[in-house]
């Protein structure tokens, strides 16, 4: 199987910091309407049980979990972009991981900006969570944490399906064999070339 050519370098990382971007702005716009429209702790119907708009700033992570050590979510969300960013600069040549890796920045920089720029301070901010499935999970989360979630879904596919990193492409497995038999078959046909000329040269001593 013949892939496209990888990306380069710089192409990768454009890709990766336009998707972040997108990503980053519709979250806090997200936010910020739902802030001025919604009144907290509050739930509005939009699709009954199934979708609510739900107003709460949550210190924590998921479920409110670690309300007390916000700033460990600031390090670890921070520790998460650089990372990213780090990738994308030496390592993504490919289109696909180009694409998830620059959502999922973007979602993890939504979750930071809040962390560092909301209140109540500097790096223990509170994330502003709006969305409510009661039918699927108890948790409420907001557009970053979508993509989020969608894009660590994906990189754990793209990492089973062994879809590399650099572009590089995969072979499939009748490829591989196909590859394996012709070298197997250069080998014995060395091997026996050199026998032959073995005997060749035991001929001529004689």
């Amino acid at each position: 199987m013949t892939d496209r050519a990888p990306l380069r370098t710089a192409a990768a990382s454009t890709t990766i910091a336009i998707l972040a971007v997108l990503v980053l702005a519709a979250d806090q716009f997200a936010k910020q309407l739902a802030l001025s429209s919604l009144e907290f702790q509050t739930p509005v119907p939009v699709l009954g049980e199934v979708l609510q708009w739900y107003l709460v700033l949550n210190p924590g992570a998921a479920f409110s979990i670690g309300e007390g050590v916000t700033w460990i979510f600031s390090i670890a969300l921070a520790v998460v972009a650089c990372a990213i960013i780090w990738i994308g600069l030496t390592r993504v040549g490919s289109r696909v991981w180009a694409v998830v890796l620059g959502l999922l920045l973007g979602g993890v920089l939504g979750n930071l900006a809040d962390r560092l720029f909301r209140d109540p301070g500097f790096a223990v901010g509170h994330v502003v969570d709006f969305i409510s499935t009661p039918w699927m999970m108890p948790a409420i989360y907001n557009v970053a944490d979508i993509f989020i979630v969608c894009s660590m879904i994906t990189v754990a596919a793209l990492t089973l399906f062994g879809v590399s990193l650099d572009g590089s492409g995969r072979k499939t497995v009748a490829e591989a064999a196909a590859e394996s038999a012709a070298d197997e078959a250069d080998a014995a046909e060395t091997i026996g070339d050199g026998t032959t000329d073995g005997v060749d040269d035991r001929r001529r001593e004689s």
